[in-house]
Formats: C-alpha cells, sequence, structure tokens
C-alpha cells in the first residue's frame, strides 16, 4: 500500500470524479444522503493550519463518535461537495450506517497542510514551548478543535494502515483523554532496523526507488500534489533495470536529481543505523498508552511486516496496563481491508480471512470503545495458523508452551534438530554480484513483486549459488511458532558479504493442486517460503559501526526473523536455502567492504567464495520455537 500502491493512488486522487467511482454505489449514495461534507484548516499551538475533510451525520438529534485517519496521502477527493465512496477503517458500511463522524486530515506539510513534511516525524518526550510539534502534539489540538466545534460524544477513535499506521501510533501518544481507541494497521515503526527501508542492514532497492521517484519531491513551492516528476525504466525488464543502474547512489543521479527528491536524500546519506534512523524509531515512545489498541498485520506483508509485532510487543512490555491486543492473518500489505481473504499469491485457503477480521474484530473494536457496544474483543494475540487454516489465540506472544529447538544444516545438504557430527566441514559457493539470485523466477512491475513472500523457492534450489538443505519426510505435524534466530558460521573470500535465509516448506510430489484452483499452478514440489530475511555481514558487530569481515577468515553472526506461527504437515519437508544474494529485492553487496555501498565504485563489486559451517563447533542453525 505505502509503496506498490501510491502511483495508482495518485492517479485516482488527482481526478476527483474518479475517486468518487470506487466502491460500492449504494453505500457511496447512502453518505451524500445521510452526511455532510466540511473542510477546515484546523490550526495548532504553532500556527500552522492542517487541512481536514470532516465527514458528519446530518441527523442532529444525538451526538456521534468520532473516527479518524491521518495520512501523507492526500484525503482526496477535495472540495466540499466531492464525498468519499468509502468512510471509516476498511471502507466497512456497518460505520456509516450506524453513524460516526468521519475525519481525515493531511500530514503536516503533505498536500493542503501548511508546515514542514518530515519522514516519520520524530516523536518528542517533551513539549516545552509551542514550536514542539510532533504528530501528538498536532492530533491533540485536533482533537481539541474537533470537541469544540462537532456533536461529537467525547469519544474518539484513530485508524491506518502502512503510513497512516504510523500516524496511528504516533497520535496515540497525544494521550489526550478523549482518544480511546487506537488501530495502527501494518505500522511503518523502524523503517531502518526492518520496515519499509532496510531489513537486516540491507536496502530494500525497488521498494524504496520505486516510491520516491514520485513521493517527496521538491522543493515543495505551492500546497497541494508533489510536483510531478516523469519517470520511466528504460527496459521493462526490472532485474535488468537496476542492474544496469549499477551502483545505488550516483545510478539514482540519473532519475532523482540532487535537490528535487529530500527523501531520497536522507536514505543514501545515512546508510547506517545513526541518530537520523533511531529518533524515526517509535518502539521507546510506547508508554503510557491510554487508549485501547488494535495493531493489526499479515504474515505475508511485503512493506511493514515488522512494524505490528514491535508495537505490540513494545506496549505489552511499556505499557502493560493498555488494553493491549495483536491480530495477524495470512494477508498482504492491507490484504485485511479487502476481499474475501482466502488467495495470495499461490496460496489458498477455505476460512474468509478478511470479512472474519472486519466483522468480528476490527468493527466490534471500535463500536465498543466509541459507541459502547459490549465488549468481544479482548487483549492479547490472535494469529492464523498458516499451512493448518485456522485461528489461533493466546495471551501472550510467543504462545505459552512453545519449546525451543534448533533447525541444524547438516553435511550432504541434510536438516535436522540433531547437532552436526564433528565430522562436519563446509559447504561453498560462488556469488557473483554481477548475476545475482533473483527475488523470484519471474521480475516483473516495478522489481518489488508483492508474491515473493510466498514464492515458489524450485528455481533457487536450482542454482549453484544456493545451498539447500532438506529434512526427512515430516511423520507427524510440526508447528513453528515465533520468532526465528538464524546463526550462521560463515566466512568470505571478500571482505563484506549478504545472507538471506530462508525457511521453506516443501510439499510432497504427490500434493493435489488446490480445490477449485484456475491459476494453472503445480502444488506438487511446492517450495514455499515460509519466512526469509537478509543480513549484511559488516553489521554482525554493530548496526552503527560497521566492519570488514577478514578474508577466508570463519566468523559468525546472528538476527532475528519475524514471526510465523506455521504447521508443517505430515508428508512435507522442512528445507532451508542460503544465498548472499535476493535481487533487485535488496540492493548488491559489493563484496568489497567500503565505507558505503550506496557509493561504491563498479570496481568494488567483485565474486567472492562464500562458505557455511556446519561442524559441532561451528554449528550453523536456525533456533525456533515449536507447539505440540
Amino acid at each position: 500500500m505505502r509503496r506498490l500502491l501510491v502511483a495508482s493512488l495518485l492517479a485516482v486522487i488527482a481526478d476527483p470524479a474518479a475517486a468518487q467511482m470506487q466502491g460500492d454505489p449504494a453505500l457511496a449514495a447512502r453518505i451524500r444522503q445521510n452526511y455532510r461534507k466540511l473542510e477546515v484548516k484546523i490550526p495548532v499551538r504553532d500556527g500552522v493550519k492542517l487541512f481536514t475533510s470532516i465527514y458528519v451525520p446530518r441527523d442532529t438529534t444525538r451526538r456521534y463518535p468520532v473516527l479518524m485517519q491521518r495520512t501523507p496521502y492526500s484525503v482526496a477527493p477535495y472540495g466540499d461537495t466531492a464525498y468519499k465512496a468509502t468512510l471509516g477503517p476498511s471502507g466497512n458500511a456497518k460505520y456509516v450506517d450506524d453513524g460516526y463522524i468521519f475525519v481525515y486530515q493531511d500530514g503536516r506539510g503533505r498536500h493542503f497542510s501548511e508546515g514542514e513534511f518530515q519522514e516519520m516525524t520524530p516523536i518528542l518526550e517533551k513539549h516545552e514551548k509551542p514550536t514542539d510539534v510532533d504528530e501528538g502534539t498536532d492530533t491533540f489540538d485536533t482533537i481539541e478543535w474537533l470537541l469544540k466545534n462537532l456533536p461529537t460524544n467525547g469519544r474518539m477513535g484513530i485508524f491506518g494502515t502502512s503510513y497512516p499506521g504510523f500516524y496511528a501510533s504516533a497520535s496515540c501518544l497525544s494521550r489526550h483523554p478523549a482518544l480511546v481507541a487506537c488501530s495502527p494497521q501494518a505500522p511503518m515503526t523502524d523503517i531502518w532496523m526492518g520496515d519499509d527501508t532496510f531489513h537486516g542492514g540491507a536496502f530494500l532497492l525497488p521498494h524504496n526507488f520505486g516510491f520516491y521517484t514520485s513521493f517527496g519531491r521538491g522543493p515543495r513551492t505551492e500546497p497541494g500534489y508533489d510536483k510531478r516528476y516523469p519517470f520511466a525504466r528504460t527496459t521493462p525488464d526490472a532485474y535488468q533495470f537496476y542492474l544496469d543502474m549499477g551502483p545505488v547512489g550516483p545510478g539514482s543521479r540519473k532519475y532523482i536529481t540532487e535537490g528535487t527528491g529530500p527523501l531520497w536524500e536522507n536514505i543514501i546519506n545515512h546508510p547506517t543505523y545513526d541518530a537520523f534512523w533511531k529518533a524515526r524509531d517509535v518502539r521507546p515512545h510506547l508508554r503510557d498508552v491510554k487508549a485501547a489498541v488494535l495493531t493489526v498485520g499479515g504474515f505475508y506483508d511485503t512493506e511493514d511486516l515488522h512494524g505490528p509485532w514491535w508495537v505490540y510487543g513494545s506496549i505489552a512490555k511499556q505499557s502493560p496496563a493498555t488494553q493491549n491486543s495483536l491480530i495477524v492473518g495470512p494477508w498482504s500489505h492491507g490484504g485485511w481491508s479487502r476481499g474475501d481473504g482466502t488467495v495470495l499469491g499461490n496460496l489458498r485457503w477455505t476460512y474468509k480471512t478478511g470479512p472474519f477480521f472486519r466483522d468480528s474484530v476490527e468493527y466490534p473494536f471500535f463500536a465498543q470503545h466509541l459507541a459502547g457496544a459490549p465488549r468481544t474483543v479482548e487483549p492479547g494475540v490472535t494469529v492464523f495458523r498458516t499451512g493448518a487454516d485456522r485461528w489461533d489465540r493466546y495471551p501472550t506472544w510467543p504462545a505459552p508452551g512453545a519449546k525451543k529447538a534448533a533447525l541444524y544444516l547438516q553435511p550432504g545438504g541434510k536438516l535436522s534438530f540433531s547437532p552436526p557430527p564433528k565430522s562436519g566441514a563446509f559447504d561453498q559457493y560462488v556469488s557473483d554480484p554481477a548475476k545475482p539470485v533473483p527475488v523470484v523466477d519471474r521480475i516483473e512491475g516495478q522489481g518489488m513483486p508483492r508474491d515473493y513472500i510466498t514464492g515458489d523457492q524450485r528455481f533457487a534450489a536450482r542454482r549453484p549459488d544456493v545451498l539447500v538443505y532438506q529434512s526427512d519426510v515430516l511423520t507427524e505435524d510440526l508447528t513453528i511458532s515465533g520468532p526465528l534466530k538464524p546463526v550462521l558460521h560463515v566466512s568470505t573470500s571478500g571482505t563484506d558479504a549478504d545472507f538471506i535465509v530462508k525457511l521453506i516448506d516443501v510439499f510432497p510430489d504427490t500434493a493435489k493442486n488446490w480445490p477449485g484452483d484456475q491459476s494453472g499452478f503445480i502444488v506438487g514440489g511446492y517450495q514455499q517460503m515460509v519466512r526469509g530475511e537478509p543480513f549484511r555481514a559488516r553489521y554482525r558487530r554493530s548496526f552503527e559501526t560497521p566492519s570488514a569481515m577478514v578474508p577466508n577468515q570463519a566468523d559468525s553472526l546472528a538476527f532475528e526473523m519475524v514471526s510465523v506461527h506455521h504447521t508443517f504437515k505430515k508428508g512435507h519437508r522442512l528445507m532451508v536455502q542460503v544465498q548472499s544474494s535476493w535481487f533487485p529485492h535488496i540492493d548488491r553487496n559489493p563484496q568489497t567492504f567500503v565505507p558505503s555501498i550506496f557509493f561504491a565504485q563498479p570496481s568494488d563489486f567483485k565474486a567472492a567464495t562464500m562458505r557455511v559451517y556446519h561442524t559441532a563447533a561451528q554449528a550453523t542453525r536456525i533456533e525456533v520455537l515449536t507447539l505440540p
């Protein structure tokens, strides 16, 4: 939603008439009949005015709860006679029919709001002067205005997905007593440590480059939409385009010239986890949260996979009195808000996860806290058990009763829960930056395919620069639940390296295709990626201060991958793949240590021999939690 849909979103919101045509015509008609629209500029404490679009029920005989979304993506359509076709979380008609006041606000410095936009506005601990502003103060002042000028019942909720999910988390920290319900959905939370920008220190290349060619271009000279900068790839082949672009820093200058992309400049000028990024980490501030919180995420989110777990976990640890709930389903980015939720990439399941969330979780949550409906959403964690097609609920996370185990890489491409023998040694492969391993077999679009996260890994298993380890056939179901922690013992003939680890569910060759599936995908032998993440070895000691590897000297690194909740069925196998490129999903590591990979020279990109050790003393493994 944040990256992949922004281009199409801008195309729609630029044309209010087109925006009005989206959705259910009957719902759009009811909105027009039952709501009046106001457009106001709400003043906040430092004198800035925030453009706000408000839909108020025409019935004046009662007072109403408020649902608010704050966004950097525009509150279009603009004009008091141009109406949105849906209102409220997930566009659920129940909110419209029940009667809420709906508030949409352009974030500070975006579109028709005044002020200076900052990428993920740093949250301030103190607000002693009128100029001490952040998203929390802007929300607080907005709520004060709404209470004074609208027929509210004194209860307000905020929601948002992706970038608006960050606004929801940060706005919740206004701690205004009227803000009683907050739902950050796929919230951007710490974009260097694992959300939109970097994963394990590796840069998400097309994910960001494709976004910043249009978002945040400048300098901003007038209110409204970002000044349009034309961008077109020189080839429809995204893999080849990014390969031809060369080192990211100078290569991007062909498309984002200096001074026209301040947000892009922030990225390439801050390659490490420095003070700039730390100031944009929401997690340390999630203390003393007053509102009830429902955080939402998807196991197959290719953009903000980490954020929901971080928000929930930080509140649980730092604000234990908060009514704190988390739901994570088998969804892509924002997939819970649309459709039946029974299909994703190659996967199919019978449970209609989308309607379940929208009608049995999200709607009751807001109805309870804002409109006094009975309490049905309890604190805790609700997760979909992928591979088993069912929902599970736990009071805490990881799930109580989960037991520690480890999947060990073994000689001969084996994988087991037993440590390797003393006689084990290593496997090796040559990683060549000129021929990086593609993220999926066929790369289309802008280069960050949504289905890579569940993609069939058979193509990668056939490459000589990918190591493959596979278990025996399972004789009973096995459920792995919680975060995955790879511990790697590795070496390189170069001085830097990336290591990508993938945990895979291997279907038996005899597996039948999904019932009713007309896609033509062959399920027999499917190597379904359950979770995959990169780690840039230069950060094995410190994310703030990178260090070179010693050529051909064994070293170790460990990192954490986002939680899974997956059942490997009887008759399946577990597989682990290890590789050193994943292109163009992550940028290429030159495999020569340089101060900043963004500004590496073409001559720095060199092939290197990688070794992965599996001895009793150097036991490469993935530490996991299993459930009975």
